[in-house]
């Protein structure tokens, strides 16, 4: 009686402590899942914006329009690359990141290229634009630093013992993080002449 009573207990802790750590990677993962929805929503923000932005330049200067159209190209790219973070890969973010830097840095093109045209940058609705987009720039940084720390916490989680038991019954599997852009550790170098 009193064996029985000894493993229906161990069986009872085992299930809880099985329970427990499944609930909390569940919790963990529907938290990356809920920060990548931010991130997606901020650079749809920046989407948004472009179209105006070039529009606007359109409306107020005549410059070199490959500029524009390869912001525009930029935007279709990155609009079109649409991540699952429930099976999110390495090289699925790398593509994410390499079709966001294509627009980020179709955008600075564009801005620097404007900043010749004193006209343009008079204007009032292009300076709001300008401002719209540096906000949606820093929504993202911080969107993309919310998922790092959401990785970071689930992928402690996940190779944490016991729950890195109940992770490899179930399947849970560490996530990546963002990285800097290659080169990001140089200073951009912006030329007026």
């Amino acid at each position: 009686m009193k064996k029985g009573l000894a493993v229906l207990l161990v069986v009872i802790v085992a299930g809880f402590t099985l329970m427990s750590g499944y609930n909390g990677l569940v919790k963990a993962e529907e938290e990356i899942n809920s920060v990548w929805a931010n991130v997606e929503s901020s650079y749809q923000r920046r989407a948004d914006l472009i179209p105006n932005l070039v529009n606007t330049v359109k409306g107020q200067a005549d410059f070199e329009k490959s500029t524009l159209t390869q912001v525009v190209e930029a935007r279709a790219k990155a609009t079109q690359t649409k991540i699952d973070p429930s099976n999110l890969s390495e090289e699925q973010l790398t593509q994410f990141q390499q079709n966001q830097n294509a627009v980020g840095s179709a955008l600075s093109r564009l801005l620097v290229t404007v900043e010749q045209y004193p006209a343009l940058r008079a204007n009032e609705g292009f300076i709001n634009l300008q401002a719209q987009l540096e906000g949606t720039e820093n929504r993202i940084n911080v969107a993309r630093n919310k998922f790092n720390d959401a990785a970071r916490l689930y992928n402690q989680k996940v190779r944490q013992f016991p729950t890195k038991l109940v992770a490899m019954i179930f399947g849970f599997n560490e996530k990546p993080y963002f990285k800097s852009a290659e080169g990001a550790e140089k200073a951009p170098v912006v030329n007026f002449n």
